[in-house]
């Protein structure tokens, strides 16, 4: 595998395509989607610029800016797959500078190259996993009808025979033979010699001790390639065999996964997964707010806080990360930082750290008219979810026009009157409004159920007129 065989980003989308597609999971917020929809875009444009100037053309990293429920999170977690790359959320409060426990912002570097990894082996067993199959589908005939049923082509003479030694020696199936062994391939097929057992050969390759030690991450950091050390370790150390009953359809599997195993070419493939983590990666850190300087204190639990921002510098900026797949270069990653800034402010954020997020997009406060298209517009919309699991139980689930905008409203109402938590609100509305329905249906409740404006009024009003219980409850 060469370079230019990094092809797994699905097809380029113009920035009207990726908005269009947004436009089906997430409502409104039209400003955030071009954004991310030109920053995407760009990404294509620099890769078919000559290398003397794509090496010098960076990523323009975005800052999400809104409260919590206005669509953040869901447009970057669409946009990975929309555009099949790879992509890792963070929690900025996860991190913690140098020097303290926790995990260190290089993590999410090492994880976003395994999430490319998976990506790539997916495609991979998508190509290989025919071939694989019938491999593994002759090596089960071979052992239910043994080679040594096949004739020879000189009847009656071993092909050890000294006499015979100048004839070829190769197999050749009589015809009866050959009937039985496409008779035999039909029923293995079919399934019907699944139960069947049978004796096979299983290879059993030595785990290195280094691997236990691999998983925590600290040799990376260390700038330890440990995959090179344990592949290396592997080949020394001999695999053995060893022989096992197991079922047809067990054998199936475990001759499959070595054949996969063998067509894998794993050193090309973390090549490729590096490449493809470097050029066309996202990270989205989410709550980045949280450690802006004017949010926390100086002293306690919180004081590597500010520490965190300084070593997201280096990542954001541009630098080299060991992952057990080799150096990552950062320069051409895509980072989104998003956070509610309630308290904070962009500001607050260190001076270098702001410089290396130029694009900043503020998301617009949800309104009712937004509630409602929430409400039934996308192509997972609420509604949608709670009438395909009702259906399960044999109850039609259907809502007036009427109930969806009462609905909207009192989700607006909610959010004005505590916590702004943007379309959040809705789950716990429509949690209390189904409740009824879903602990009835099936026995007790099935066919038609009609949800109208009297029945959100029954259900929520008295909850929205008492701002204690409303607070606790909704």
């Amino acid at each position: 595998m060469n370079k230019e065989a990094i092809n797994l980003p699905g097809p380029e989308l113009t920035p009207q395509e990726t908005v269009a597609e947004l436009d089906r999971y997430v409502v409104g917020q039209h400003k955030a989607k071009r954004a991310v929809a030109i920053a995407l875009r760009n990404r294509y444009r620099r890769r078919q610029l000559q290398d003397s100037l794509r090496e010098d053309i960076r990523p323009k990293n975005l800052l999400l800016i809104g409260p919590t429920g206005v669509g953040k999170t869901e447009i970057a977690r669409r946009i990975a797959g929309i555009a099949n790359i790879p992509f890792v959320k963070v929690e900025a409060t996860k991190f913690t500078e140098v020097g303290y426990v926790g995990r260190d912002v290089d993590s999410m570097v090492r994880d976003l190259v395994e999430v490319s990894m998976n990506l790539l082996r997916t495609k991979k067993f998508a190509e290989l996993e025919p071939k694989a199959r019938n491999r593994a589908h002759e090596k089960i005939l071979d052992i239910l009808l043994p080679e040594s049923r096949r004739h020879h082509p000189l009847s009656g003479f071993e092909k050890s025979s000294e006499k015979f030694s100048n004839v070829s020696i190769g197999i050749e199936e009589t015809d009866s033979t050959a009937s039985a062994r496409q008779k035999l391939s039909e029923e293995l097929k079919s399934g019907r010699l699944d139960e069947k057992e049978v004796e096979i050969d299983v290879n059993e390759h030595q785990t290195p001790v280094v691997e236990v030690f691999s998983s925590q991450g600290g040799f990376e950091e260390m700038g330890i390639n440990m995959q090179s050390i344990q592949s290396m370790i592997g080949n020394i150390l001999p695999g053995c065999s060893r022989r096992k009953r197991v079922t047809v359809a067990q054998a199936r599997d475990i001759f499959f996964s070595e054949e996969l195993s063998q067509f894998m070419e794993h050193e090309d493939l973390q090549k490729e997964a590096v490449s493809l983590a470097q050029e066309s990666g996202v990270i989205f850190i989410d709550e980045i707010d949280k450690v802006a300087s004017s949010f926390v204190s100086k002293t306690g639990p919180d004081v590597s806080r500010e520490g965190v921002q300084r070593d997201l510098l280096p990542l954001v900026e541009g630098t080299s990360v060991m992952t057990k797949y080799g150096m990552v270069k950062t320069d051409h990653i895509l980072f989104f930082a998003a956070g509610a800034f309630n308290v904070s402010k962009p500001s607050d954020l260190i001076p270098e750290l702001q410089g290396r997020f130029p694009v900043r997009v503020e998301f617009d406060k949800l309104s009712v008219e937004d509630f409602k298209r929430i409400l039934t517009e996308p192509k997972n919309s609420l509604v949608r979810q709670y009438q395909a699991m009702l259906a399960i139980d044999n109850l039609e689930v259907e809502f007036t026009s009427e109930a969806i905008e009462r609905i909207a409203h009192f989700a607006c109402e909610a959010n004005e009157m505590h916590e702004n938590i943007g379309a959040r609100r809705l789950h716990t509305i429509m949690e209390q409004l189904m409740d009824e329905a879903s602990f009835s249906a099936p026995q007790n409740l099935t066919g038609r159920y009609e949800i109208t404006r009297e029945t959100v009024d029954r259900v929520i009003g008295p909850l929205m007129k008492d701002r204690d219980l409303a607070r606790f409850i909704l």
